[in-house]
């Protein structure tokens, strides 16, 4: 799934943090605030601890994208390709 956390970055800059000032903070690696920087998703603990640092919702550091890729993945994943029966797992 593609994470943008592009709401973060412009949150930051309104507060006057930069990421090693938050990493400190909220006690998270600098390779956690890495994949955060290359749009990779990262555990909701750490992005529980930012909107606690910075008094925010979620929605106001990040957004999913190309949910439309997910959906497409998600019913490709579930439908077998010989009878169109969904499978369990």
């Amino acid at each position: 799934m593609a994470v943008s956390y592009n709401k973060l970055w412009k949150l930051m800059i309104d507060k006057k943090i930069n990421k090693s000032q938050l990493c400190k903070k909220i006690k998270i690696s600098s390779s956690t605030m890495a994949k955060m920087t290359n749009e990779e998703m990262v555990a909701m603990t750490v992005l529980e601890k930012i909107c606690a640092e910075l008094e925010c919702d979620i929605s106001d550091i990040m957004e999913f994208t190309d949910l439309a890729e997910v959906k497409k993945k998600i019913h490709n994943d579930n439908t077998s390709p010989d009878n169109g029966t969904v499978n369990v797992r």
